[in-house]
């Protein structure tokens, strides 16, 4: 959701994106999945890092500019679908979704052979560490890094309604506005409705679920 308020902000202001990598499942790897997360979740973030495995093909034979049209067709597939009880944990990472979504992008389905490079791994580790550094290591995704290299970076914000064009651009600029003051630290709340997304099964005329986060996944308010 974060990423597609962004790219409506770029669209208005004119900015460049350069979209960067960071693997849930490398930052977590420290962790033991079957105590801290729901069962789905080590499939889930597994076929993350497959994902960027085949992103990073991308980026070293294409360009930085390949990347923002290949993060939007994997989320065409990946959040813009209908939730399926059918489909396994790691569905994300299937090779036909990645040639499809490779293909509407205008990249070579060859690619999709990336899937289990792992020789990747340790560039997309050092990039996920560097985000990090950027913003500290009690943080998940998304990280924004504004105006870098000097510029500020913050974790979120996590929205679960997408804006509307207008309010896209207010929202910026009080995000941007706030984390640049200076000893500005955090501004959290753990409740959270599900998403705007067909993936969640909820549609833009509805609000989502309200769910309680901690340590990085989701738990239903009681």
């Amino acid at each position: 959701m974060t990423s597609k308020w962004v790219r409506t902000v770029q669209a208005q202001r004119g900015y460049t994106v350069d979209w960067r990598f960071i693997s849930l499942r490398q930052i977590n790897a420290h962790l033991d999945y079957a105590t801290h997360f729901p069962p789905e979740y080590e499939a889930q973030h597994t076929a993350g890092l497959r994902l960027l495995r085949v992103a990073s093909a991308v980026r070293e034979q294409h360009g930085r500019e390949a990347i923002g049209p290949l993060y939007e067709a994997f989320g065409k597939r990946i959040l813009e679908v209908l939730p399926d009880e059918s489909r396994a944990p790691g569905w994300q990472a299937d090779r036909d979704l990645v040639s499809a979504a490779l293909a509407e992008a205008g990249l070579p389905v060859l690619f999709a052979g990336a899937l289990d490079d792992e020789h990747r791994d340790a560039g997309i580790q050092a990039e996920s560490d560097e985000a990090l550094s950027l913003t500290g290591k009690d943080v998940g995704t998304p990280i924004i890094h504004f105006e870098p290299p000097h510029g500020v970076a913050f974790f979120g914000p996590v929205i679960s309604r997408l804006p509307d064009e207008d309010q896209a651009a207010e929202l910026w600029d009080h995000v941007v506005g706030l984390a640049r003051f200076p000893g500005f630290a955090e501004l959290k709340r753990s409740l959270r409705e599900r998403p705007q997304l067909p993936s969640f099964g909820v549609t833009t005329e509805e609000t989502g679920q309200v769910e309680d986060w901690h340590a990085g996944s989701r738990r239903l308010k009681k």
